[in-house]
């Protein structure tokens, strides 16, 4: 492609558009990746560290706009991550619940430019309701899966680990080579280096092995 020998930079990433619905979302771009998670499962935080842009992805506890579907362009045109809404706010009307819950799924189910569901866990809570939802959808139409456990620094090393074993097993078993996990810790900058390759083998097929992604 007319692309190659250029490399992925994801600290390059800047704000494209928010959409409240499907038909307000850019263009279908050549390849994008969606972050997904419970509010407060660290998901804006992870955004920002792997773009090493602290002020990128809102981090407020309150919704705004992290309640839109929030595209980011990557230096290569046509390539994107994606912020997907956050659930659990308990103050949201259920209305409004409802409306985010339905463009969610018009989001997955015909955005033809989404290569791989990044799903942000805390691992101190891994598989809540809305994690099951996720991992169903993914098994049900064999989009690749990648489980980010953040907060990591939050268990020792051992606890980690035995989480994300268990974990690692019981997904497997369900979605096979199609998932992949990992844990990460925005705080200690733990992981930004396994997301990033992760990431870039999400975005592009065996087409594009020319295309690198950059260790800055």
């Amino acid at each position: 492609m007319s692309d190659a020998h250029q490399i992925l930079h994801f600290n390059s990433a800047t704000f494209c558009v928010s959409a409240d619905k499907l038909n307000q979302c850019p263009d279908d771009s050549l390849a994008e990746v969606a972050f997904a998670g419970r509010s407060n499962a660290g998901k804006s935080s992870a955004i920002n560290s792997l773009t090493q842009n602290g002020k990128l992805a809102r981090t407020s506890k309150t919704p705004g706009r992290t309640q839109l579907i929030n595209f980011f362009n990557l230096n290569i045109p046509g390539y994107r991550i994606v912020d997907l809404p956050g659930y659990g706010y308990a103050k949201v009307p259920v209305a409004m619940k409802t409306h985010w819950q339905k463009h969610l799924d018009a989001y997955l189910q015909h955005r033809e430019a989404l290569k791989g569901v990044v799903l942000v866990m805390d691992i101190r809570h891994p598989m809540k309701e809305f994690d099951e939802m996720m991992v169903g959808w993914c098994e049900r139409t064999g989009m690749p899966l990648h489980v980010l456990l953040t907060k990591s620094d939050k268990l020792t090393r051992g606890p980690a680990q035995s989480t994300l074993l268990k974990l690692k097993s019981q997904l497997e078993k369900r979605l096979g080579d199609r998932v992949s996990l990992q844990t990460f810790s925005a705080l200690k900058h733990q992981g930004i280096d396994e997301l990033r390759a992760r990431l870039t083998e999400l975005l592009f097929s065996s087409d594009d092995q020319d295309i690198a992604n950059d260790p800055s």
